[in-house]
């Protein structure tokens, strides 16, 4: 029995196991956004000082009530505040000397939507 080969054409619909998902890629800007969103969040000492705010019941806290917790020098926790600021997920006040952060849910939650909508 002679087998003879079989070429496939790249446009036809055998030459992918799985039809085609670009249409719910997300563009570019959109996965820089949500690359930083995740990468802040990828350090878990920043994982849970977003979670210590978040769980405040005031809605905000002072830096010098997030060093305690985290077991972290003022200068490193202020450091990963920063990269939670810049990726959004908290927001900073300036209050004399200090700085208080609240939670800014609504980027987590959409960088989740981004995925499931």
């Amino acid at each position: 029995m002679t087998t003879l080969p079989v070429t496939i054409d790249a446009t036809s619909p055998q030459a992918s196991c799985c039809p085609p998902a670009a249409d719910a890629m997300v563009d570019d800007a959109t996965a820089q956004d949500l690359a930083k969103v995740f990468k802040a969040l990828g350090d878990p000492n920043r994982v849970k000082l977003f979670s210590l705010i978040t769980a405040s019941a005031s809605g905000e806290m002072c830096v010098c009530d997030l060093t305690g917790p985290v077991g972290l020098s003022q200068p490193t926790v202020s450091h990963h505040m920063k990269l939670l600021v810049e990726a959004g997920l908290v927001t900073r006040e300036q209050r004399g000397k200090w700085a208080y952060y609240q939670p800014a849910i609504g980027t987590l939650a959409n960088a989740a939507q981004a995925f499931t909508a």
